[in-house]
């Protein structure tokens, strides 16, 4: 599965033109609950176990984490405050000496007003620091309206950002790593895409250790209620965008009773199977290039002609099989553009309606003028590279997490063949890359701890659930899936394209969102913006 982006939230939330579209009501459709014109409708529900809640009582031997108190001190500038939050590495055989940290940022409510409590955030990935996000975007994501009202805060998942962050490989092995052929052609090709999975997964669990064994979406979801007792409220109010609504939605799975205001945005269906998540997430990028593909073949300098979708998908799929047999040169003699890094390139700029020109421009200089520098620069920034060569923490915990949280899509190479042409009809363009990928997971030293589960977060709260039709990174019945589980959930639907709603100019969603947030009043549930 693709992460998600930093970058990628970024991008809509610093657009400047706002997109009014009209908030509608939808009649009577309880099986589609969204837009009729779609194209999505709820499928039968996975069989998965149901996520049952934790004690409400906090047993004895975690009252010393929830009654510590934290040591602020001032980073990042703009008022921000950081600490460090102390949890146990295993809640369920909890040894002091083996404690550790988890980097806390806040941003004190501004007022005037009451304040409400503490907003905790988080972007995703898995494996984003959710610290950097609050910092990065609080101040330009959120009205001054809700600021007054809330802190802002971010908490760093266990092995993340600056909560002892999971390394894997260093600089130079990534660059290596990110070369290696995604889409083998024959066995010497598989073996080296297995072998280089295998190095991977084996620098993680020498760097990480015991650590590497506790970094599940349900540990951080305990170590979040911690940070809700420490931060002094009695109810967690949350919005979390993409991998952030998984985190949330298991949140409220366990703590029920103590669960706010939740804003589950661009959202995840826990239920799934990796392999089915993972198929799906495919034809989610596929709906996405054909989205882009459209708009391109309108515009004058469209590298991928005027022809329809499935002939701009096909113009992509022959270059890339051009720069397979012969990379092209991208400014970096040591990284030539191969068709890994292109076709990362290209998923990079789907993340957001705001990098389509930038796809369409750094296309043509790839396709007509042999110069790959453009979508080098796009795969660098989904990769987390930084312009010295070494990478974010992201790139590492991404599948540390996934891949403790739930069994792997595909077990070996046989099964890959096996399942390629049920993601080839999902996703033409992407399917193959997507479907080999699967085997990073197999590889891992470790057994999952997790399985797919259903969230129904009986006795909460309304919870706000959002998704956007032509979302590449968590496709629409995703969030019909996750609304429909959960017993409160409240489905709000955006008919377009981009990953992620809230903050991305719709004042639709932004007003019901705001809504929600200070008023503690829900849009009705299936409304479209």
């Amino acid at each position: 599965m693709r992460r998600t982006t930093t970058a990628a939230l970024l991008a809509p939330v610093a657009a400047t033109a706002l997109l009014l579209t009209a908030c509608s009501s939808d009649d009577g459709r309880p099986e589609g609950r969204g837009p009729s014109d779609s194209g999505s409708s709820v499928r039968p529900a996975p069989d998965a176990d149901p996520l049952e809640p934790l004690p409400e009582q906090i047993p004895d031997e975690l009252r010393p984490y929830y009654d510590q108190r934290l040591s602020w001190s001032p980073c990042g500038g703009g008022g921000w405050e950081c600490a460090e939050l102390t949890v146990p590495l295993d809640y369920e055989n909890v040894d002091r000496s083996e404690d550790i940290q988890v980097t806390v940022t806040r941003l004190p409510a501004t007022g005037p007003g009451e304040r409400i409590g503490s907003l905790l955030l988080n972007p995703g990935g898995p494996g984003s620091s959710a610290a950097d996000f609050a910092q990065g975007v609080a101040e330009y994501l959120f009205p001054g309206e809700v600021r007054a009202r809330y802190d802002m805060v971010g908490v760093d998942p266990r092995g993340t950002g600056g909560s002892e962050p999971v390394e894997c490989l260093t600089g130079p092995e990534m660059d290596e790593y990110t070369l290696t052929d995604r889409t083998p052609d024959s066995e010497a090709e598989v073996n080296e895409l297995v072998a280089s999975m295998e190095e991977f997964a084996q620098g993680c669990a020498e760097d990480a250790g015991e650590l590497l064994g506790h970094i599940s979406t349900i540990e951080t979801a305990r170590d979040m209620d911690v940070a809700r007792a420490v931060l002094g409220d009695e109810r967690l109010h949350y919005l979390g965008f993409s991998y952030g609504t998984k985190l949330g939605a298991v949140y409220a799975g366990l703590f029920p009773q103590r669960a706010g205001r939740l804003v589950l945005d661009a959202a995840v269906d826990p239920r799934l199977p990796t392999r089915d998540a993972d198929r799906e997430q495919a034809g989610g990028f596929e709906t996405a290039f054909r989205a882009f593909a459209e708009d391109c073949a309108s515009q004058a300098d469209c590298p991928l002609g005027t022809g329809d979708t499935d002939a701009a998908s096909q113009a992509l799929l022959d270059f890339f099989a051009e720069v397979d047999a012969r990379p092209i040169p991208s400014g970096d003699p040591e990284r030539p553009l191969t068709e890994s890094l292109a076709t990362t390139g290209v998923a990079s700029a789907l993340y957001s309606e705001a990098a389509w020109p930038e796809l369409r421009g750094a296309l043509t200089a790839a396709m007509e003028e042999g110069d790959g520098a453009g979508l080098l620069t796009l795969s660098d920034s989904y990769n987390d590279r930084e312009a010295d060569g070494t990478y974010g923490s992201s790139m590492f915990a991404f599948p540390a997490i996934s891949c403790l949280d739930s069994p792997a899509g595909n077990a070996d190479p046989e099964e890959v063949r096996e399942a390629l042409p049920a993601y080839e009809e999902a996703s033409p363009t992407f399917g193959a890359d997507f479907a080999w990928a699967t085997l990073l997971c197999a590889a891992w030293p470790l057994e999952p701890t997790g399985e797919p589960v259903t969230v129904n977060a009986a006795g909460a709260p309304d919870i706000l659930v959002i998704g956007t039709t032509r979302d590449p990174a968590t496709p629409y019945a995703w969030a019909q899936g996750l609304a429909d589980q959960l017993d409160s959930g409240i489905l709000l639907t955006r008919d377009g394209d981009g990953h992620g709603s809230y903050g991305s100019g719709n004042a639709c969603v932004d007003g019901a969102v705001n809504a929600y947030l200070l008023q503690n009043t829900s849009p009705e549930d299936g409304s479209t913006c």
